[in-house]
């Protein structure tokens, strides 16, 4: 199973990420071991979505990092 997530960030930031692990990944945010989400924590979830295919989910995620996905994120999630 591979999530996609969407995190606000204290800077008022979103920031999109796809992984195999949400769990282990927000640790990872969280230490400040992620360049982005480094100096803008702490941050909060919006939204995880699960896929049971990576490729898919890695599709959805480059979508949202587009321009009409970052409109499409910002229209039905944020």
């Amino acid at each position: 199973m591979h999530t996609v997530y969407i995190l606000k960030c204290s800077d008022g930031s979103h920031y999109v990420g796809c992984t195999g692990s949400l769990e282990e990944r927000l640790k990872r945010h969280n230490k400040g071991e992620v360049s982005y989400t480094k100096s803008r924590l702490p941050f909060e979830v919006v939204l995880s979505i699960n896929f049971p295919d990576k490729y898919k989910a890695f599709a959805f995620e480059k979508y949202l990092k587009s321009g009409s996905g970052r409109a499409f994120m910002y229209k039905r999630f944020i």
